[in-house]
């Protein structure tokens, strides 16, 4: 048997995806941390949730992070006849945030460890491909592997991504409310089809996008103008509608949060936020590194 049976820890960043105009394409990883240990056992499967979503997530094979691992360890050719893992939660579940992406890059992160020669036998490309096939879109789990803002895409249904690095400067702020959000109702709330001016704004605001992220922050504020999902999504999120509105209306560059209910607000020139009644904020800052194993558990 290949599997070792020493324990190995992960650590996976929250992301934020569309960043307002690159709808299921453009993802920033932020340095906000679910951590998780896994071990092989001689069978049977525990899980031990601490932090976000203690005592809400299962303690059994049907967690998130468990069925990512087995999807990877039937590409690299191993089961195991059991794990005992413990997660520590710091990102925020159904909020936006990449709950669901990073225990998905977490389970194949962890397989990969507990398998000698995992990374070779199923590297960042193959894992990539694996986690979104499994989340069904690749906007999150690429930031969340890779680190950095990323542009990710599907090619004949495999998922791919480059990884571009940010401009120094750029200062992730999010905005996180009491409220919880589903991508699935988000999702419903979209029109089947687009006005052709609202698909040409939004590439040309998606394409300046990535020149602000990687070099000039000053043009943010107009780069993150969105036609296609938000004002769509804004009757079922009005506080969130609200926020982002009165952000923007202080020139400042705020979108929703992938699918949301978070708002994630860009700090360039000085700007820092104010507390929020019925929110959390949170100033954090890009993660450069992405899912990286190794270290122990906090």
């Amino acid at each position: 048997m290949a599997l070792l049976h020493h324990p190995v820890v992960v650590r996976v960043p929250a992301t934020s995806a569309n960043l307002g105009p690159g709808f299921d394409a453009l993802g920033l990883a932020l340095t906000l941390y679910d951590e998780v240990e896994a071990r092989v056992t001689s069978g049977g499967v525990v899980v031990e949730v601490s932090g976000e979503g203690e005592g809400e997530l299962p303690g059994d094979a049907s967690h998130l992070v468990v069925r990512a691992m087995r999807r990877a360890f039937d590409v690299l050719g191993e089961r195991p006849a059991g794990l005992a893992l413990r997660c520590r939660n710091r990102i925020p579940q159904a909020r936006g945030l990449g709950s669901s992406s990073a225990a998905i890059v977490a389970g194949i992160m962890l397989a990969r460890g507990l398998v000698e020669d995992g990374g070779a036998r199923l590297d960042d490309v193959a894992a990539l491909a694996l986690a979104g096939e499994i989340e069904g879109h690749p906007d999150n789990v690429a930031p969340c592997l890779l680190g950095g803002f990323t542009i990710a895409w599907t090619e004949d249904g495999v998922a791919a991504a480059v990884r571009r690095e940010p401009a120094a400067g750029i200062r992730p702020v999010v905005f996180v409310p009491e409220e919880r959000g589903l991508t699935e109702v988000a999702r419903a709330a979209l029109p089947k089809t687009v006005p052709h001016a609202d698909a040409a704004f939004n590439a040309a605001r998606a394409a300046l996008l990535v020149h602000a992220l990687e070099g000039d922050p000053g043009r943010l504020f107009a780069a993150t103008e969105d036609r296609l999902h938000q004002g769509y999504r804004a009757e079922g999120m009005p506080l969130t509608a609200d926020l982002v509105s009165r952000l923007r209306g202080e020139g400042v560059a705020a979108v929703v949060s992938g699918a949301g209910p978070s708002v994630l607000a860009f700090g360039v020139g000085g700007w820092a936020p104010r507390p929020m009644p019925g929110w959390r904020v949170l100033p954090l800052d890009v993660d450069v590194t992405g899912a990286r194993l190794g270290g122990e558990l906090a």
